[in-house]
């Protein structure tokens, strides 16, 4: 899970919150002065567009790394001698 640095537009705390979460039309309580703040893609203040902006990157980020472990051949489980099975030696003498 990626996160996402923001820093509060009143009291300059920084906290993290998921990148998933950070789209427009979203909102977050700052766990330091309580105040809520909005996020939107529009938005003039540069905390939230930094933000968004990093919410944004991380998540292409994820969806490439993703798409890489999607494309990626699986490997191969090696089978175990015990689960093998026992062949009939047609050589074998009593």
């Amino acid at each position: 899970m990626g996160s996402v640095q923001i820093q509060c537009t009143r009291c300059k705390n920084v906290f993290r919150d998921r990148a998933a979460r950070l789209q427009d039309g979203y909102s977050r309580q700052c766990p330091s002065c309580e105040v809520v703040l909005f996020f939107a893609e529009d938005s003039q203040h540069p905390f939230v567009k930094r933000a968004m902006r990093n919410a944004r990157k991380v998540r292409k980020e994820q969806r490439e790394a993703e798409a890489v472990r999607r494309a990626a051949p699986e490997p191969r489980l090696a089978q175990s001698r015990s689960f093998t099975g026992r062949t009939q030696s047609a050589e074998r003498e009593d």
